[in-house]
């Protein structure tokens, strides 16, 4: 039986915007440009979180971390090479945690989507979010012993940039969903959130 005719409850909270086959494409066209307009609008405050839960919730797991580290090579490439990062121990550390908190922020999403019931869909992409931003600031704050920066971890900084991730992941799943309506790719009938 054709994946167009099973029942939409199935996998419902996921996004579709696009044909399974093209999914990996489209997820990693999406993140990269939003990540690089992201990386050059607010730098460090890149809303990676949200792009974890945008990947997590179109593709299966091992191909949304391959999807987000992309995104994150886009981010380091702009932050060193187009908006001078200063090249030191500090700084390339930090690049790597954020890395290793937007992988940690996939995986965490990936396993929630499989834990929560499929229904609802916008109330399980803010649920995943919540729980995704919360892993990505633990790798982050865990990282802070060795590189310093507690000073980043205030209850109005980290409130801001969990509204900002929300603004973004809104954002890409209307992206997502418009994509879905004027169908491009000629797939009638792709389900999303």
């Amino acid at each position: 039986m054709p994946a167009e005719m099973l029942s939409p409850d199935i996998d419902r909270f996921r996004l579709h915007p696009v044909a399974p086959r093209l999914a990996p494409m489209f997820c990693l066209a999406l993140l990269t440009a939003s990540c690089a307009l992201a990386s050059f609008a607010l730098a460090c405050a890149t809303p990676f979180a949200a792009f974890a839960v945008v990947a997590a919730a179109m593709l299966p797991p091992r191909p949304a971390l391959l999807v987000v580290a992309g995104a994150w090579l886009v981010n380091q490439s702009i932050g060193f090479g187009v908006l001078h990062y200063p090249v030191n121990g500090s700084t390339l550390a930090w690049g790597f945690i954020i890395g290793a908190a937007a992988l940690v922020a996939t995986a965490v999403s990936s396993v929630v989507f499989r834990a929560l019931p499929q229904a609802r869909a916008p109330l399980m992409l803010a649920i995943t979010l919540v729980v995704a931003y919360a892993a990505y600031e633990l790798v982050l704050l865990a990282a802070t012993p060795f590189l310093g920066g507690e000073g980043a971890f205030t209850a109005a900084i980290m409130t801001r940039l969990g509204l900002l991730s929300a603004v973004w992941l809104a954002g890409l799943v209307a992206a997502c969903e418009i994509v879905r309506l004027l169908d491009p790719f000629g797939r009638k009938g792709a389900m999303s959130a």
